[in-house]
């Protein structure tokens, strides 16, 4: 979805574009089949929320981030070196740490136990922090840094997705109860939930969009995926206290697992328009330098500084001539 939508925007040549608060991109077929693979993604994503902790389902989002980098490196030419592919083995090694040590959230399951979570004092101040920090980037840090700062808009979307997860969880529970014969429809709480899960998602598609136009999709997805996973990671301790009852060892797990995760996509877009040569290796790594048959002028043909003459070549010849005249 990041690459077809980064070729959408790339294709509106001379109109107004997304980072410039333009929406010309609505016409581009190929951003439209960027957001029906994302609305795919989310369908999985939504069922995944629906019987995993969120703990754990957010941070495997990072095979997105190595599927985007792969594909990147093939429609956008970019680079994928020997960084990016040792990240993507951190990666993937993090993400399996993650899954062995995932945390068990409180059971959730009707939406009256969701009421009385999101009643929760510190859930309450987690969402008007999240609430009043979002609209301060939005209308004082966006019209000033956000067309030089990326960390502005992807802030936004990690902010707010925080909050769409939480509704996502409470519409998993909804339609749990429904397919149980319950009557959910006549519940007002997930209608609620629905209504601001359209909210959210609508402001994570614009301002993810505005980051994209701006920025290198290689400098906003790693980003995006590791403050939007903090930010979920966040969340959901505080709402469904998936860490309160955690032994030492899963918290450590866990823990390392994620900054295992966060170093591998650092490693991934950090040095991806590096190029790798051998003349970045040691020296004793580089062709020529550890051959042991190859003679001492040509493995190294600048002598040490013990080998040199102490004087010059001219000096010494006419030291010579004065012992001569001398005899």
């Amino acid at each position: 979805s990041f690459v077809l939508k980064k070729k959408g925007l790339l294709r509106l040549c001379g109109r107004a574009r997304a980072g410039q608060g333009g929406h010309a991109y609505l016409r581009e077929w190929l951003w439209w089949a960027g957001l029906l693979c994302m609305g795919v993604g989310e369908a999985a994503n939504f069922a995944a929320y629906a019987f995993a902790p969120a703990t754990l389902v957010t941070p495997l989002g990072a095979l997105s981030v190595l599927v985007s980098a792969v594909l990147s490196s093939i429609f956008l030419n970019e680079q994928l070196n020997v960084h990016g592919k040792i990240g993507c083995m951190l990666s993937i090694l993090g993400s399996t740490v993650m899954v062995i040590h995932a945390p068990q959230e409180e059971e959730v399951s009707s939406l009256e136990s969701m009421a009385e979570k999101l009643k929760d004092p510190g859930f309450i101040v987690f969402a008007v922090c999240v609430l009043v920090s979002s609209l301060l980037l939005i209308f004082v840090a966006g019209p000033r840094y956000g067309q030089s700062n990326v960390l502005v808009y992807v802030l936004v979307c990690s902010a707010i997705g925080s909050l769409s997860v939480s509704c996502v969880k409470g519409l998993g529970i909804a339609l749990k109860e429904l397919f149980s014969g319950k009557p959910v429809l006549k519940e007002p709480l997930g209608w609620v939930l629905l209504v601001c899960l359209v909210i959210c998602i609508s402001i994570q598609i614009n301002y993810l969009n505005k980051a994209l136009d701006i920025f290198n999709t290689s400098v906003v997805t790693p980003i995006y995926y590791v403050l939007f996973t903090t930010a979920v990671m966040t969340c959901s301790a505080i709402l469904f206290k998936e860490w309160q009852h955690m032994v030492l060892d899963n918290i450590i797990g866990s823990i390392s697992g994620f900054l295992t995760i966060v170093s591998g996509i650092f490693l991934l877009h950090a040095f991806r328009d590096m190029p790798f040569t051998p003349s970045l290796l040691p020296l004793f790594l580089q062709p020529g330098r550890a051959d042991p048959h190859l003679p001492w002028s040509s493995a190294d043909r600048h002598q040490s500084c013990q080998h040199q003459p102490l004087l010059p070549s001219e000096d010494k010849g006419s030291q010579s001539a004065e012992e001569e005249e001398e005899e």
